[in-house]
């Protein structure tokens, strides 16, 4: 049996740190043990919470929506709406049809003050998926200003001149 003071001594015993290796450092030679190299200029005046911020270059939608000079906010339902039946860019799928669909529920809804082209290009990713919203997320940023460039866009990529020389 161990006394107190006993029991102390092997517990402090048992946590103390291994005795620390201490490498040779050698004067003479400066290349066994060579200076570690300068710091980088510093040719960036940024401070360090510039520096720590996320990119925002690069990030802007293909998709320009007109300014809307109204209080606007697309609702869940009209974005549930138009996500019922989305285009995926399968072979199988019509481009056109789905064009007409898109027109067809968007014509039904009339916002005062907001025109009805700006309503359409900000739904109208909403009703793309798979291979479709790839190939909207890849077109380049700011490069579908209208309505009518989209819809061109869309056909073109979907429906192409070689699609349509195969049903003629």
């Amino acid at each position: 049996m161990h006394t107190r003071s006993q029991t102390r001594n092997l517990h402090n015993q048992q946590h103390q740190a291994p005795p620390a290796v201490v490498e040779p450092f050698n004067l003479e030679d400066p290349f066994e043990n060579p200076p570690p190299p300068p710091p980088p200029p510093m040719d960036d005046q940024r401070t360090m919470a510039q520096l720590l911020e996320a990119p925002t270059e690069g990030y802007e939608d293909a998709i320009v929506v007109p300014e809307i000079n109204a209080n606007f906010e697309l609702k869940h339902g009209l974005i549930n709406l138009v996500q019922n039946k989305q285009f995926f860019g399968h072979d199988k799928e019509d481009p056109h049809a789905h064009i007409r669909y898109f027109n067809k529920i968007t014509s039904t809804m009339k916002f005062p003050n907001v025109p009805s082209t700006s309503v359409k290009l900000m739904l109208f990713p909403f009703s793309l998926e798979g291979a479709a919203r790839i190939w909207l997320e890849k077109e380049p940023p700011r490069s579908i200003q209208t309505w009518d460039d989209l819809v061109s866009k869309f056909i073109n990529k979907f429906f192409p001149p070689s699609k349509q020389q195969i049903l003629e």
